[in-house]
């Protein structure tokens, strides 16, 4: 397990990076990785979407063009303010602190759920796609973006102290294990690294 998939040092780490995330993260996850993840999905404008891990709500923001039913939910209370400053404290998009692996929402709620850049963090990711799995509606669609796995030694020795890096058999073994039988993967990321993130879109 890396330094960072652990709850409380992800927390500690967000609140200092809350304040520079979406500068930081444009050059990771940028705004046509998420337009081509959004693509994926086809969203209808009736669609319940729950962002999961929302962080400042970049991917939100995105989403957000699609259909305004969206519920943000992270851990970080750092991360959420920066996200309630983008939509307003009376915006329709609802926010929640909560966990991942313990969402506090009903069964088949959503008819979309949403995560990127944030199993990496989750200490439990299985445990984590189960509860996605049993939020969403069975025809539904979850879809989680994740890093992909380094295929250089060095960076894979980084990699693993840090946080969870996986490939497109480590994300077969977790999305099987969570109960999902039908999904896919699609390798993403900007030009100067295009395989960086690994998309996955699963059914119920």
């Amino acid at each position: 397990m890396g330094i960072l998939e652990h709850k409380a040092r992800a927390r500690i780490f967000y609140k200092y990076l809350s304040k520079v995330y979406d500068e930081v993260n444009a050059f990771i996850w940028t705004e046509e990785m998420r337009t081509e993840a959004i693509e994926l999905l086809d969203i209808d404008s009736e669609d319940s979407v729950l962002d999961v891990g929302c962080g400042t709500g970049f991917a939100t923001e995105g989403l957000f063009e699609h259909t305004e039913r969206i519920h943000g939910l992270d851990q970080s209370t750092h991360q959420l303010e920066q996200a309630k400053q983008k939509f307003g404290a009376q915006g329709s998009v609802r926010f929640y602190r909560g966990d991942a692996e313990r969402l506090p929402f009903a069964d088949s709620t959503f008819d979309i759920v949403w995560s990127s850049g944030s199993i990496e963090y989750w200490p439990k990711p299985v445990e984590a796609l189960k509860e996605c799995r049993r939020v969403v509606k069975p025809d539904g669609r979850v879809l989680i973006v994740g890093p992909n796995y380094p295929s250089r030694t060095l960076f894979q020795k980084l990699a693993d102290a840090i946080m969870l890096f996986y490939d497109e058999s480590e994300a077969d073994r977790m999305f099987q294990s969570a109960g999902f039988e039908e999904f896919e993967h699609h390798l993403m990321g900007p030009s100067h690294s295009p395989e960086i993130a690994i998309t996955t879109v699963a059914t119920p």
